[in-house]
This record gives C-alpha cells, sequence and structure tokens, in this order.
C-alpha cells in the first residue's frame, strides 16, 4: 500500500479506480536512461569508450615531460616542470581522448608570513579533489586529491596553490617521468689510489732522525683517523710496541720531556 492509500484508510475510505490510476507510477521512469546511449561520434570526436581506458592513451600518448625549466636565483639552482608546460602537454592530449578534469573540492589555509627581505606574503595551501570523466560520461571509481602551496604578496595565492595542485595530479595520476638520466647508469672508474699504509712504515718514519716533530704530530692523527694506534710493531731495541706509544715515546725524547 502507497502513502496515498495510507492516507485514504486514516480518513475512512478507498481510492477510487480512476485515482489509483492516477496516482500509480510509470514503472518507465526508474528505468535509468544513458544520454549517450545515442551518441555517435562525428569527425574529431573521441572515441567511447570507459574512462580508464581513455586515461590510459593519455599516458601512452605523453610519455614523458623533461625538466626543461630551471630556476636560478639567490644562490638557488634547479630544473624542473612548470604549471604551464604540464597543462599545455596534457590539455589538447586529454581533450583528444575526451578526458575532462573538474575540481569539486578545495580546502584551503592560510598563514601569513614574511621573506628574508622581510616583505609581508601571505602562503595558501590547498587540498583539491578532481572527479577525472571520460568521454562516454563515465568518472574513475574515486576522487583524486592533490595539494599544492603559493605564496603572493597580492590576491593570487590561492589560485597560484591550486594551479600547483593541478600539475601534481597530472604528473602523479600520469605516472609521468623525466627521462632524466638515472643515477645508475653511469659508471666511473676509480683511478689507481695509493695503497695503505703498513704499521712498519709508519714504524720506520717514527724512528727516523730526520722526522719533525710536527711530523711525528700529524702521524699520531693519521694513526688515530686509520685506527691503527694500538697496533703492535717492534721498536728500535727489539720489543714489541704499540705504535702509538712509540710516537709518544720518540715525541717526547725529541723534545727533552724523556731526558
Amino acid at each position: 500500500m502507497g502513502l496515498r492509500e495510507n492516507a485514504a484508510a486514516a480518513a475512512g475510505r478507498t481510492l477510487a479506480a480512476d485515482e489509483q490510476h492516477e496516482y500509480e507510477q510509470d514503472p518507465e521512469q526508474e528505468t535509468y536512461v544513458d544520454l549517450m546511449a545515442g551518441y555517435e561520434p562525428g569527425d574529431g570526436d573521441p572515441e567511447m569508450v570507459p574512462v580508464h581506458l581513455a586515461w590510459l592513451r593519455v599516458r601512452k600518448e605523453i610519455r614523458a615531460i623533461a625538466k626543461g625549466e630551471q630556476y636560478n636565483a639567490a644562490g638557488t639552482r634547479y630544473n624542473f616542470r612548470g604549471v604551464d608546460t604540464v597543462v599545455n602537454t596534457f590539455g589538447p592530449v586529454t581533450l583528444k581522448h575526451g578526458i575532462n578534469v573538474f575540481p569539486v573540492e578545495v580546502d584551503a589555509t592560510y598563514r601569513d608570513t614574511t621573506t628574508s627581505k622581510g616583505n609581508k606574503m601571505r602562503e595558501c595551501t590547498v587540498t583539491v579533489s578532481w572527479m577525472v570523466l571520460g568521454p562516454k560520461g563515465d568518472a574513475l571509481p574515486m576522487l583524486l586529491k592533490s595539494q599544492g602551496e603559493a605564496l603572493d604578496s597580492a590576491d593570487k595565492g590561492t589560485a597560484k596553490a591550486q594551479s600547483v595542485a593541478l600539475r601534481v595530479l597530472l604528473l602523479s595520476a600520469g605516472l609521468t617521468p623525466t627521462h632524466d638520466k638515472d643515477p645508475d647508469a653511469s659508471h666511473v672508474e676509480r683511478g689507481n689510489e695509493a695503497p695503505a699504509r703498513s704499521a712498519e712504515s709508519y714504524r720506520d718514519e717514527i724512528l727516523d732522525k730526520k722526522t719533525s716533530q710536527g711530523r711525528l704530530q700529524q702521524i699520531g692523527y693519521e694513526l688515530s683517523n686509520l685506527q691503527m694506534m694500538n697496533r703492535q710493531v717492534q721498536n728500535e731495541t727489539g720489543e714489541m710496541e704499540t705504535l702509538g706509544s712509540l710516537g709518544r715515546r720518540i715525541h717526547a725524547e725529541r723534545s727533552g720531556g724523556g731526558q
């Protein structure tokens, strides 16, 4: 029994046959209507494929975006892929394959700050939820989110931050490589390095009367860095002694401390 039948029963009457027919719901109205069912692509229109396939075709066509722009100011220098470069690359290709990207929710926060020169700026950080639609009107099964951050001295911080968020979305969802040279692709052969000195060679230099006091101190630093201070060697009397002890003793004797 429907709402109208219930209302009639509560009033102590029943609906007439014509009233029942008048308010009977047409079952065809409950049927989903596909607005694209009769659509036939014209010249230049995208192929009517599901959104995930259309997005895959976009990725296959773009392949990579190099870091062709350079920031060089205040002693800082690096390469990057700017917003305009990314949007100009994705724009025509998404249009070709019928992909639409819409921001459906923007969550922004603001903070006042200053530059190193004392100029007042406003920082804007946004989290944007995006809907990606395909040529058939179907959407990816979840909203995609990306963040952007920007500084501005006037009223453009929010727009800048959203532009950065769009760049992040396109590069991330597109898995867009840079085609920069992989660090592992280069191999450098090391030159012939001087072999590590033996404990005996240090002993001979310490015992050499031509070795200066300054050089003896330097040998002590080298032995400490090489963790060889406790290495045992045969001293000038034929006894076993550590290099550290030998060096300190010889240094003291030559400076008059051992007399």
